[in-house]
Formats: C-alpha cells, structure tokens, sequence
C-alpha cells in the first residue's frame, strides 16, 4: 500500500533494516537469514533501485570496513544475484572458507522461508532499536564527561614582571619609543607543534580515544588559530605545519594577526615542516636560514627533517646592533635512531653558531625551540642543556630515552657522522673555523710531544667520543612540579603521554629562573619572566587527552616571557 507497492513483498521489507553494533562501532546491520548475504536499502549511489527507508539513522553511522571505495567493491567478490528475485548481494563471510558456503539454491530457498517470519522480526525490531538508542545515550554521557577545558596558569618569576606584562597589555598599540621601553625589552615566545593533518590520517592509531569530527581539519584549525590569538606571542615556533594549509590558510591568518611568516618544508615526501612568524611591530628579520638534515651523499643522513634560524633585531631598543637568534626544529622520531638524532642536532647547532656571533667574538642570546623526540634527562637532552656528550659505549636506543626497554643496541660508532659532512665534533662548521681549529691543534701537538706516543694515541681516542657544543642553555620548563615530583607532559595521546617539546635559551647572570650552573654564559642574555604552566597526564586525560573539542593538536603549546638584558 505504499510508495513501492508494486515491488514484491519481500522487496518492501528491505526497509526493515536495523542499526546495529560491528567491532563496537556503529554501522548498518541488515535482516538477513543467511550468514554471507547482505541487504540494504538505498544508501548508496551506485544501487540503481528505488527502496524505502523508514529508519532513523545515526548521526554516528559509519561504514563498515568492507564498504570502501567503488575500485575496492569491484574487487571485493561481490555477486550480483537475480537482482529482482533476491534483491540481495551475495558477500563472502569472513569466518568462512570459499570450498565451505552454501550452495546458492539453499540461499534463496532459505530467503523465501525468512519471508515466512517477516512479522516476527518487524516486532523484535522495535525492541532493538529501543536498546540501541540506550547505548547511544551511554555513550554520549560518557563523551560529555569528558568534555571542558583544563586552565593553564602563567607562573611568574618576580613580581616585577607581572606588572609589567599587565601594563604592556593595557598599553598595547601605544608609542613605545620612551626611555623605559628601550631599556628593557620583552617578548613572548611560543613552541607549538600543531599537529599535521597528513600525520593524523597516516597515525590514526594514535587517536582512537577521539571522536572522528574532532580529527577534521576544518574543526581543528579555527581552535589552533584560536589559542594563538588568546596566548598572544611575539615569536611563534610551530612544528608538523602542512604545506597545502600553510600556503592557502594558515600564512594568510597569521599575517592578518601582524606576524611576519617564515617557512621550511620538509624535503621528503611528507608535506610538513617548520615555520618562525614573529610580530612586526616588534622585531626586524635580518636573517631567515632554512636548515636540511638529508644528505644524498651521507646514508646516516637519509631523513627529511628539517630546522629553521632566524636572526631577529628588536624595535624600540637603545642597541642598534642588538640580536636574537631564533632556532625551530622537528627532530626524528623513531626512537632507535639516536646516531641519527644526534646527527641533526649537530647541524642544527652548526648553523645557529655560524649565525649568532657578534663583532666581540661572543654570541647573541639564542632561543631553540622545537620538539625534539626525546625525554627529559636523556643524552640528547643533557647535551643540549650542559654542552657536551661522551658517547662511548652509548646504545643508539638510548640516546632520546623514549622507551624505557630500547630495542635498539647497537652501539653508536666514534665519529658518529663521517667527515665529510663537514661538522666538527665541537657542533661548528669546520669549513669557517678551520684556521682557528689548526693554530690550536699545532699548539697541542707540540705540547703532546712531550708524552709517549701510546698515551697520545689513547688520548685521542677518548676525545673523539666526546660532543660539545657552545652554548650553556637553560630549559624554560623545569618538566616535573617541584610539589608533588609528578611529571609535566607536552603531549598526550592513546600510546603515551611525555614531555618531548622544549624552549632552550640562553641564561643572563641575573637569571634566578635558570638551572645552577648556566646563569653564567652570557655577560648578557635573556632572563625568563614568566611561563604557561603544562599539565600533568591526569589533567590531559580529565579532558580525553588530546587533540579533545578545545585543543586541537596532541602537543600543548610552550610559551615563555623573556627580558633582552644588556651587557
């Protein structure tokens, strides 16, 4: 009697299907009789039959993994009955071998006898649609629990600068040429690795806990571009930014917020990289130095990260020559790899001492920023924060400290990287202080004849197995809180929740915020104001961890104030 009531009987029931769970998701479930055969109505452009479909579908529908793309169903065995007998495609179970299925005459014979108990299952289907709306419910409240947001509170330094920072707020926009202002210069500094849209859809086993809209660009980006305008930074460091977004949405947001953009895509197949903007208004770019890890020549080398150096000069500074270096890296990941890791911090370290010097010989005050894939108190980090690494008898596995039993064990080989990559193990490029490196060397050679050759021999042995670097840098987060000993986190999502994301920077002597030991690198440098606070895992996972309905990356942003003092 209705719309199709010249279509057989059992035609009509295709309406009839249900919603139902498979592998707990939830997606369309038919009334079929035989084990291998589906029925569905109309869902899919390519079915050329007009069906009625009476029930009310979830917005949460998804389809099942065997419904993919129209190539993938051409390929999936799929067998085309007498279309208007059976109404029915034929879909081989998965728990059954082919030699084992049931002949195709007892399929239709048992189709005909489900006809019989149409009235039976029209009855029953009430009842489950009834306990299918209850766990949609379940599952909502459980979601809804999860959502808010956790407060990041900015931790202060000295009280000092917390006037000032709420008094620069209010003053925003004013003139800024007055004496005070150029005397002490402020900035703000932010470390954010925003999460690439390519990564999450190649990683989708990372964010299992998430709900799918929540993974969608479109809804990610006005929440990323958002926590950027709320924290408000002077300089933004961002990691994992995709080329196609950056190039259509991201360059043009940023520039409408008064930043100036700087980009280094990665130089392999992946379509992401690293971008410095910093504000106009408050810094002159003299410099953008774009930093490739890959080596076509060199087969340690064979990754495409990359790194970026800005040379920056504040406005409204009583210096004219004054500088800051700003550093951004995406370090490797594979936690096996430490030969490699440490190999491009190297040349990381290479480019910013090519770039940092100053007339007097000594460096500018250096910010490096980034996520570099490894865990607080790791080699690759104590050599980042006290200058050196004696690497003998180190396991490649161990370098980054990611995981807590390293898979790998081979131990890393003295040099680490071949000479010819031009780097010495001092982190500087050999090319621009061979000179140097040689009146030095003579001077130790002669000095070396002295002793016996055997001695001479050993000695050099255990120096090639030692790193440095010059720069004493300070970490802006001390990555555990002093009351409870309970670690920070950076980033938190369904394998594990770590700190791997840093602000490194160079400590004035006047510096009470940095690590003993380190105030006294620079006759002048940067002294930390203030900094957001992280999170702890509990926190994150009070929220669903990350990326959640707020924060739209699985990192949190690092942000820092700073004060350029003079020397």
């Amino acid at each position: 009697s209705g719309r199709h009531s010249m279509l057989p009987r059992h035609v009509q029931r295709l309406g009839r299907d249900c919603i139902a769970h498979w592998n707990g998701s939830q997606i369309l479930a038919l009334n079929s009789p035989v084990s291998n055969c589906m029925r569905w109505a109309g869902h899919y452009p390519w079915a050329s039959f007009p069906l009625p479909v009476p029930v009310d579908f979830s917005t949460n529908w998804r389809l099942p993994p065997f419904f993919g793309p129209w190539r993938q169903f051409q390929n999936a065995n799929w067998q085309l009955d007498n279309f208007m007998q059976s109404s029915c495609f034929h879909l081989p179970n998965p728990g059954m071998k082919s030699e084992g299925e049931e002949p195709l005459t007892k399929k239709r014979r048992l189709s005909r006898q489900h006809d019989t108990s149409a009235l039976e299952e029209e009855t029953n289907f009430s009842s489950q649609k009834e306990a299918l709306c209850l766990s949609e419910t379940q599952n909502e409240e459980k979601h809804s629990s999860k959502k808010g947001t956790v407060k990041r509170h900015w931790e202060y330094f000295c009280q000092h600068s917390r006037t000032m920072k709420i008094k620069n707020f209010e003053n925003k926009g004013t003139d800024q040429s007055n004496t005070e202002s150029e005397a002490k210069f402020d900035f703000t500094v932010m470390s954010y690795n925003i999460l690439s849209q390519n990564l999450l859809e190649d990683n989708s086993h990372l964010y299992r806990h998430c709900r799918q809209r929540l993974l969608i660009w479109t809804y990610r980006f006005p929440n990323i571009l958002q926590e950027i305008k709320q924290l408000d930074a002077d300089v933004l460091c961002l990691q994992e930014v995709q080329e196609d977004h950056y190039r259509t949405e991201i360059k043009s947001s940023l520039e409408s917020l008064g930043y100036h953009c700087e980009y280094k895509m990665r130089t392999g197949r992946k379509p992401d990289g690293c971008a410095i903007c910093f504000k106009t208004s408050k810094f002159i770019l003299i410099s953008s130095n774009p930093v490739e890890f890959f080596r076509h020549d060199i087969p340690l080398l064979d990754r495409d990260n990359v790194g970026l150096v800005l040379l920056l000069r504040p406005r409204f500074h009583c210096k004219t020559n004054a500088a800051i270096c700003i550093a951004n890296t995406h370090l490797l990941y594979n936690p096996r790899r430490g030969d490699i890791k440490l190999t491009q911090l190297a040349i990381l370290l290479a480019e910013i001492a090519s770039v940092a010097p100053q007339k007097d010989g000594t460096f500018c005050p250096i910010i490096i920023c980034g996520d570099f894939n490894s865990v607080p108190g790791s080699p690759l980090y104590s050599f980042i924060k006290e200058g050196k690494l004696n690497y003998e008898g180190l396991a490649i596995g161990k370098v980054s400290g990611q995981e807590q039993f390293p898979r790998g064990q081979r131990i890393l080989s003295i040099p680490i990287w071949p000479k010819k990559l031009g780097i010495s193990q001092n982190c500087v490029y050999e090319i621009k202080q061979q000179q140097r490196e040689e009146n030095e060397g003579e001077k130790k050679i002669e000095e070396a004849k002295q002793d016996n050759t055997q001695e001479i021999v050993i000695a050099s042995e255990k120096l090639s197995s030692k790193l440095q670097h010059h720069f004493k840098l300070s970490s802006v987060y001390s990555h555990y809180f002093p009351e409870t000993g309970i670690p920070e986190v950076t980033t938190c999502h369904s394998r594990s929740a770590v700190t791997v994301d840093y602000i490194f920077y160079s400590a004035a002597n006047n510096d009470t915020a940095a690590q003993p030991g380190e105030e006294d690198s620079f006759h002048g440098g940067l002294k930390l104001l203030g900094r957001l606070a992280l999170l702890t895992e509990k926190d994150l996972w009070t929220v669903n961890g990350l990326p959640n309905e707020n924060n739209s990356s699985d990192h949190l942003p690092l942000l820092a104030e700073f004060r350029l003092i003079e020397r």
